[in-house]
């Protein structure tokens, strides 16, 4: 249940796809476009998967959370191209018959991805000014 997707992304619809009747909770984490970043006003935040291997190192961040904690499933949404203040750029959703396991997997997943962010980064301030990380 991995995606990297330029469309909007439905938490709702991430969540329902990961719960199974052994679940006890769903974790999920929406990550937002904010309106303000490194002391300057955000307009647009675009994401890129320029080497194409942005699903597989989500794959591979999902695979380490099922060896290290018992889980049901886990799903992780990451939506590429331009991005207005607001917008979901990131679903991440563990289902787990316990919410300590669930929190934690969660947790891990959304570390796992800022330390080595799938895809390039460009943010675009109000200022004109842009700043991009590869």
């Amino acid at each position: 249940m991995i995606a990297i997707t330029d469309q909007p992304i439905s938490p709702e619809s991430v969540v329902n796809e990961v719960k199974a009747s052994s679940s006890g909770c769903v974790v999920t984490y929406v990550g937002l476009i904010r309106d303000h970043s490194r002391g300057k006003r955000v307009r647009s935040v675009a994401y890129e998967d320029v080497s194409g291997k942005a699903e597989k190192r989500l794959r591979e961040i999902a695979d380490e959370i099922k060896r290290k904690w018992p889980v049901d499933n886990v799903a992780i949404y990451h939506r590429v191209g331009r991005l207005n203040v607001g917008d979901i750029n990131l679903v991440v959703a563990v289902a787990a018959a316990h919410r300590t396991e669930g929190f934690a997997a969660c947790q891990y997943a959304i570390d796992q991805f800022k330390q080595e962010m799938p895809t390039s980064k460009k943010e675009t301030y109000l200022d004109g000014s842009v700043w991009v990380e590869e």
